[in-house]
């Protein structure tokens, strides 16, 4: 892959990677609830879900997708539900005894699960396949790109997951979780809006 496809490649993945979306948000909000260890799975899983993504566009997957207006809609109301009920479930969780009580429960599966719904993933990946990976070699481009892009995916996850679980000492005190959980729920409310009206 030349320099500048290389360069260029590394700028999208950080704006990509980097900007808040549900993936760094639930990153955030599971470690400031449940500390950082039990946000480790979610912050792996992320990384799988993306490369499964990248192959799946790799196979055409998202192509069809492009070409059927139908599936494009089924899987944005998949994602918008499942965002609005994360947030629902976010925005009720105000105190650290029911976060222990399992109201808050977003594992590896979820973490996986979460990248086939998001349609922002989707166009991103879509967009990394068209630019990185089919002007081919294909093999050799997969090679350079997955653990790149995967790489990025879990530095900006468990980034968003240490500054939650560094916030979690200062939010125990008061009603701080539970304003907290309110904010991160408001985005992933208004991630979801985006999705809709985009």
């Amino acid at each position: 892959m030349p320099l500048s496809d290389l360069l260029a490649l590394l700028a999208l993945a950080t704006a990509i990677a980097f900007t808040p979306g549900p993936n760094t948000t639930l990153s955030a909000a599971l470690a400031a609830n449940r500390g950082l260890k039990a946000a480790l799975p979610f912050c792996m899983a992320v990384p799988l879900g993306w490369v499964m993504l990248v192959l799946a566009c790799s196979a055409g997957v998202g192509t069809l997708l492009q070409a059927a207006p139908a599936w494009r809609t089924g899987l944005t109301g998949a994602g918008v539900a499942y965002l609005l009920w994360m947030a629902w479930k976010l925005g009720h969780t105000a105190t650290l005894s029911e976060v222990q009580a399992d109201r808050l429960n977003v594992g590896f599966a979820q973490g996986v699960a979460l990248q086939f719904v998001n349609i922002k993933a989707w166009m991103a990946a879509l967009l990394v396949v068209q630019g990185w990976v089919t002007p081919g070699p294909v093999a050799e481009r997969l090679a350079m790109v997955l653990p790149l892009m995967a790489a990025y995916a879990f530095a900006s996850n468990f980034s968003y997951a240490l500054l939650g679980a560094a916030l979690r000492p200062w939010l125990q005190h008061g009603q701080r979780l539970m304003w907290f959980n309110r904010c991160m729920a408001l985005v992933l409310a208004a991630t979801a809006v985006w999705m809709v009206l985009r």
